[in-house]
Formats: C-alpha cells, structure tokens, sequence
C-alpha cells in the first residue's frame, strides 16, 4: 500500500475554513479558545475547573447511573461515571445522530478519537481523569436523515413515520427491517454476529434512544466509553438560566450574526434564530417563536405570556429543547468537558459560538477534527503498489487521475507546451515585422496565432483520448481500485456501514482502529487488514 500520508488539508475533501483553521491562520484565531495540542489541554483543565459548577457533577452521575441500570456495563465505563463525581475528572465529548445501525463509519472514528484522546491525555496528566462521552442527538427530528445505511452499494432503508425527537421514537418495525437485511449479510461467524447485535439492540429495546445506547456500549464499552442522553429533566433543569436567557434577550442571535459576518468569506455553516429553542413532546418538536408579544409553538394553537412561558420553563425544563446553536452551550454546561471532537461541518458551526459562550461565561472548549481513516483489503493494497499508485494519486478527482497517469504511463509527452512555445517564439518574428508595417496585417497575424495555438491544443486533446484508448486496460484497473476505495467517488467512510467491515474483519475491527488512529495527528489514516 502507499506509503505516502495525506493531510486533511491536501485531501481536497474539506472546506477552506477547515484547511484555514487547521493551518492556524490568525484570522480564526479569535474563533476559538485554544488549538488542539497535547501542551494546550494543561490550560484548558486549568480554565474548566475553575468554571464548572461542580454541583452539576452529582446530577450527571445520577442520571448516567439511571441510564445504565439496565445495561450490562464493563468495569471500565462504570468507573468512568463514577470519575465523574470528582472535581479532577474532565470529559471528552462526540456526538452524533442515532443512525441507524450506527449508519456510516465515521461514528466509528469520531467516537475511537474519543477514546484514544482521553488514553493520551491520562498519559500527559496522570493526577486527572479523562471520561470518553458520546452524546446522542436524541432530540433531533430529522428522521429522513438517519433511517437508513448502506451496505454493499445497497441502501437499507427504515419506513416509518415520524414527528418527534428520534430519540422517543418507537422500534416498532425493525424486526421486519432485520430480516431483508440478514439476506445480504449470509450465514458466516461474523454475520451470526451482526444479526444478534442489531437484533439485541433494536428488538430488545422500546425506543431509538435506548436502542443506540445499547449499540454503542456493545462495541465500544470495553474501552469506558459513557453514552449520554441529555434529554432529561435533571439535567435540563441546570439550564433553565440560559434557557431564560435566550426566551427573554434572545442574545444569541445577536451575537452569532455577528460572527458569522466574520466568516462571510466562508460559507457558514448555521443561521441563527430569533429564538434557538425548541418546544418538544413525544410527538412533537417544533420551534418556539414570538409574534405580537406571544410565545407561539410552530405550526400548532399552542401559545403563551413571557409569565407563562418563564413559569413552564421552571417547572417543566425537559419541555425545553435547544438547537443547533444552543445545544453546545447546554453540553458545556453539564459536563465538565475540555474538548469537543467533530466532522468538519461540526467544527464549522461551533466556530461561529465563542463570543456567545463568552457572554454566558461558559468555557469555550477545544475544538478536534475527528481521524478520517481508507480502509483497504491486502489484495487492495497490492494492486495499488503494482499500479504505482501514491494516496495523493488516489485521492485525485478521478479525471485528473486518469489524465495524470496517462500523461505518466503514455511513451511519449502528451503535453504539447514545447511545440506551443516554439510556435509562440515563431510568432514573435512574425510581430517584428508585422510592426513594421500596417495595421491589417498585425491583425492578420494575431489570428493566425490563435488558429494555430487553438489547433495544437485539439490536437493535445485528441492525443490524450488515443492513448487512453491504447492505455485503457491499465487505466479500467486503476478507476476500479479508487472506486472500491472512494464509493460514488466519496469517502469511504461517509457511505458505508461499519457491517461491510466487520462481516469480513469481525472482532479484529475496532481493536485495530483503536490501536491506529492518533487523534492529534491531522493526517488521514490507510489501514491494510
């Protein structure tokens, strides 16, 4: 395989903020707290001990052990949450929709750089403990967008209405759902665990939250990870104050325009709201608005006084949802956490908050770009070194790759740029004495050069498509490795199913990654099995 690394920045698969915030520009300094070094976290402890309220430790405690009561929990998660009682210990925290089944790998990463954050941060700061958190989004509503994955360049897709949080939402159906899918998956070891593992997830539990819970312990709470499901009342009633906050000032909106016209050169990831609050039921999450000095609930009859409104508030928290704009000050609040882990959309729009957790007086927390990984087969992996394939080779959109490695493999020079400058030094002597006589004849000459320039670059284009006929055995293999590698010419690990992987690689797939991936590196990772 390639031994080549590629930065994320030289990737082409991330936006210019992202590539301007890896690189440090200064323009983005003032946009977050502090870089994701190793040395930088000493500070971040210092400032996020001294700013949590301690008080809310034994609330998250509670609930975590709430949670968990009817999970089998190993040794390691349960000293985790019981860590998380006291003032040295300090989480890090990814979050992610509950997809189905998970849905694409990079849940897989974002969680393991997680995992392997906390290990090296216990090396660094020995006296402190360090909790791995997966947040559930269970109060999101998007359901079109995590009721499927694929599988195999298949899509299997969950049919069902839904209106609520997902996290509320029924597993009723899926038992159907499991046994399309266990047609595709065959009759292996592997496969036998797969089956079981969906099954003993989603039929084994009532709703989607519990459901993900149980899917995440079971591949990754030998290595302490802690689920959380902040969609409580205990935990909702410490954010009653920000909350308040935002239904009666409304501050955020102000102050995340303001940022985002910071970011104008960029496209921004979220807009804000006049009001980042949701009001939810089980069935029912819809935006909170304010028209004629009421407090209406979108699309329903539902409406309220400022008095009635702050009065539901205090007593009924859990009724509260907040957005994509208030949900990282609701996770900074109740957890005690130094770091934040994220895709690059993630990281984009938590880049648009610092000066609104700043008027909360909230710790800003550092910001990760979770490891982006190319799994490959050994076979994969031979093919590419027999077709002298590099990842800056493979990571090329596929018409320059296939242009490029005509270009490399044709016997002669494809590129014509030495006949264009002879003739462009042939013309120069035609100008000389074109400027010796009248205008007529300057122009004819001008036209001529542009017939003929013209000419040489069709001939460029026509040589390049006869090689790649005459090269068209060797460039089929090439577009086949990259599209096996790049699904729809996409990163593998935004199409596919971490299943596909482990119908082959079994047990042997999260230990791997676990001992590969290195968080703070910035670099995508290839791993052969």
């Amino acid at each position: 395989m390639p031994t080549d690394c590629i930065s994320y920045q030289n990737s082409g698969y991330f936006s210019a903020l992202m590539n301007d915030y890896l690189d440090q520009k200064t323009k983005l300094t003032p946009l977050y707290n502090r870089f994701p070094t190793l040395d930088n976290f000493e500070a971040q402890i210092i400032e996020k001990q001294t700013n949590f309220d301690n008080a809310t430790r034994k609330t998250l405690v509670s609930v975590l052990q709430k949670q968990y009561l009817k999970l089998e929990t190993s040794v390691k998660t349960q000293q985790n949450i019981e860590n998380l009682s006291h003032s040295n210990a300090f989480t890090v925290t990814t979050g992610h929709q509950l997809n189905l089944f998970s849905g694409p790998l990079y849940f897989l990463y974002k969680i393991i750089s997680t995992i392997n954050l906390t290990t090296e941060l216990k090396t660094k700061y020995p006296n402190n403990n360090f909790v791995p958190i997966y947040w559930m989004a269970t109060e999101d509503h998007d359901f079109e967008e995590i009721n499927y994955f694929n599988f195999k360049g298949k899509k299997f897709r969950w049919n069902k209405d839904s209106t609520g949080p997902v996290g509320r939402l029924s597993t009723s159906g899926l038992a159907d759902f499991l046994e399309v899918y266990k047609l595709e998956l065959g009759s292996s070891t592997n496969a036998e665990t797969l089956k079981k593992l969906f099954k003993d997830s989603y039929l084994d539990h009532d709703n989607l939250a519990d459901a993900t819970r149980f899917l995440a312990n079971a591949l990754f709470g030998d290595h302490g990870l802690v689920v959380l499901d902040a969609d409580d009342a205990a935990l909702k009633r410490h954010f009653i104050p920000y909350a308040k906050e935002e239904l009666l000032h409304q501050s955020s909106h102000k102050l995340v325009l303001e940022t985002a016209e910071k970011l104008k050169d960029y496209t921004v990831q979220v807009n804000p709201r006049d009001i980042n609050l949701f009001y939810i039921e089980d069935t029912l999450r819809e935006r909170i608005i304010i028209e004629n000095e009421k407090y209406k609930i979108n699309h329903t009859k539902m409406e309220f006084s400022e008095l009635e409104i702050v009065s539901l508030l205090e007593n009924y928290p859990e009724k509260f949802s907040p957005n994509v704009i208030m949900r990282p000050l609701y996770q900074e609040v109740i957890l005690p956490n130094l770091c934040y882990i994220g895709g690059g959309g993630e990281i984009a729009y938590w880049l648009e908050l610092k000066s609104f957790f700043a008027v909360a007086k909230i710790t800003f927390p550092i910001l990760l770009l979770r490891n982006s990984v190319v799994l490959a087969t050994e076979k994969q992996a031979k093919k590419a070194d027999k077709l002298d394939l590099d990842w800056t080779d493979l990571f090329s959109k596929q018409v320059h790759l296939v242009n490029n490695r005509t270009s490399k493999l044709s016997e002669f020079p494809i590129d014509l740029a030495t006949l264009k400058e002879q003739l462009r030094q042939q013309f120069e002597s035609l100008y000389a004495i074109a400027n010796q006589t009248d205008n007529s004849f300057m122009g004819a000459v001008k036209a001529q050069e542009t017939k003929q320039m013209k000419g040489l670059a069709n001939l460029e284009k026509r040589l390049l498509k006869a090689q790649k006929r005459k090269l068209s055995a060797v460039l089929e293999r090439i577009t086949d490795l990259q599209n096996e590698l790049f699904p729809n010419q996409s990163l593998q690990e935004r199409q596919t199913n971490f299943s596909e992987f482990y119908l082959e690689y079994g047990e042997n797939l999260i230990p791997r990654l676990i001992e590969q991936l290195k968080p703070l590196d910035n670099t995508f990772e290839s791993i052969v099995f």
